[in-house]
Parts: structure tokens; C-alpha cells; sequence
């Protein structure tokens, strides 16, 4: 069982790291700006910073969780690909978004679309596991059957 979840468990480590990176990065942007918390306001600097990392941490759960109904209910591999080019694609966004608000843009554009494609391999892997219960029907085998041919 280990063996087909392992890549996952790795990629939500990553994650876990990077946004504990992130974290730290709002601290030392703090104490570069000073800005003492509470507060969550001061140079546009430490600003941009501060809603990098938050935007990031929004994000967060809804990648961790989409990220393992994939890997469980499609593919691992996929899942774990997926995962590995959205957590790139949020440290660019963190990067690009510390120096510039425009700087976001792109990366942002393609996080956005990796988790897309997350939620629809996942929904495709939960329906084809519902039919496989409920309809007795492999949609997927099925499909791979007539594709390989």
C-alpha cells in the first residue's frame, strides 16, 4: 500500500516546505520593513511579501487535498507530476509577486491551470471508481483498451 502512495507522501512534504519557506520569508521581510505583528501593513515592499505568502497558504489545502483524490483514484504518477509543476509554479508566483505585482501574473496563471487539471483527473478517477462499484463498468480500462488498441 506504502509503495502507491509514496510519491504523494513526497510531494506533500515539498509542500509542507515550501510553505514553511514562505512563512519564514514574511518574517525576515519584517524585520527588513519593520513590521511588527500584528500588523500586516507597511511598504509596498514587505506588502507584497506578506500577500504572496498568504495567497499561497490560501491555496494550500485545496491543492493537498485534490492532490491525493487524484494520486488515490486516477494515478500517482500524474498526480505527483501535477503536483511537482504546481508547487514550482507557486514558488515562481511567491518569487515573482516579492518583486513586483505583475510579476505574479504568469505563474499565477499557471498554478491555476495545473489545479485544473488536478480536479479533473481526480473527478474523472472518482467516477470511474463509482462505476466500477456501482455499474460493474472500467470507463478507463475501457477507454485505455480501445486507445492502445
Amino acid at each position: 500500500m506504502l509503495d502507491q502512495v509514496v510519491n504523494l507522501a513526497a510531494v506533500t512534504i515539498l509542500g509542507v516546505l515550501e510553505q514553511a519557506y514562505f512563512s519564514l520569508k514574511v518574517i525576515y521581510a519584517r524585520r527588513k520593513y519593520s513590521v511588527s505583528p500584528p500588523s500586516t501593513t507597511g511598504p509596498p515592499e514587505f506588502e507584497r511579501v506578506f500577500r504572496a505568502q498568504v495567497n499561497c497558504s490560501e491555496y494550500f489545502p485545496l491543492f493537498i487535498v485534490i492532490l491525493w483524490v487524484t494520486g488515490v483514484f486516477f494515478s500517482q504518477a500524474a498526480a505527483s507530476f501535477c503536483g511537482l509543476l504546481y508547487l514550482w509554479a507557486r514558488f515562481m508566483y511567491f518569487r515573482g509577486y516579492s518583486e513586483s505585482a505583475h510579476g505574479r501574473l504568469a505563474p499565477l496563471y499557471l498554478s491555476g491551470k495545473v489545479l485544473w487539471v488536478l480536479i479533473g483527473l481526480s473527478a474523472l478517477g472518482v467516477l470511474n471508481s463509482m462505476g466500477q462499484v456501482y455499474l460493474r463498468l472500467d470507463a478507463l480500462q475501457y477507454l485505455s483498451g480501445i486507445l492502445t488498441g
